[in-house]
């Protein structure tokens, strides 16, 4: 562990649940790397994310977007491969995109494909399905709306899926966001996961949220100043 991050996490007092607000000036005060560090949102879950209804995953628009620019390509042809260009898509074809990608192209953050598409990108299942890249219906990303699609993911539009550890990631912003603004975003995000919430999930839902930079020490955060929803 680096000497930076050894006295950034000694400012930190790991036995507090901090007010949101106070807990994103800790994070931002705390960035000590050359560069604008994202601001990395955590959220462990009272769930078995090996029990399929168990499993918790959606989509939210971050108000104020990530920060982050985002190279979305398109699977569509005719008037949607149109439609994807001017709703600026930095990649769309069909049977070229594809071949690129069996190739080991992967330029690329998002993926959204017309369902008439779908039985040619079903060919690249195992390259994008491990890199959650994969369209996919129920999270908006396979669709003939392919303008909404695109407009969405540019605003900020991010998934989230727990993972093994029972844990959400969401990357909300830069540190050089004003904290405002990634109290939108966290706020935001956290409702998206309290509405994802399986029906077979007993107990506390939200069992710790925690916020960190790219390179700083994680700062935990107390669920009632983010919402006063029951966990």
């Amino acid at each position: 562990m680096g000497k930076k991050l050894l006295e950034a996490r000694e400012k930190v007092d790991r036995t507090r649940e901090y007010p949101l607000s106070e807990a994103l000036d800790t994070v931002k005060g705390l960035s000590y790397a050359g560069f604008d560090e994202s601001v990395d949102l955590a959220v462990n879950l009272g769930v078995d994310p090996k029990k399929s209804d168990q499993m918790v995953r959606g989509t939210v628009v971050l108000p104020h977007g990530t920060g982050k620019k985002v190279r979305v390509l398109v699977f569509a042809k005719g008037e949607k491969e149109k439609e994807a260009l001017e709703a600026g898509a930095d990649y769309v074809g069909g049977e070229d995109l594809v071949e690129k990608i069996q190739k080991g192209w992967l330029d690329f953050d998002r993926a959204v494909a017309t369902p008439d598409m779908m039985s040619l990108v079903g060919r690249l299942g195992k390259i994008l399905g491990p890199r959650g890249l994969m369209p996919n219906p129920k999270l908006g990303t396979v669709t003939f709306d392919v303008k909404k699609a695109v407009n969405e993911i540019k605003a900020g539009k991010v998934d989230f899926r727990v993972d093994k550890g029972g844990i959400v990631h969401i990357s909300v912003g830069k540190v050089s966001f004003d904290t405002e603004k990634l109290a939108d975003n966290i706020r935001s995000a956290v409702d998206a996961i309290l509405k994802a919430k399986p029906a077979s999930a007993k107990g506390r839902y939200i069992r710790r949220i925690t916020i960190s930079s790219t390179m700083g020490p994680g700062v935990r955060v107390d669920l009632d100043s983010i919402t006063k929803k029951a966990a």
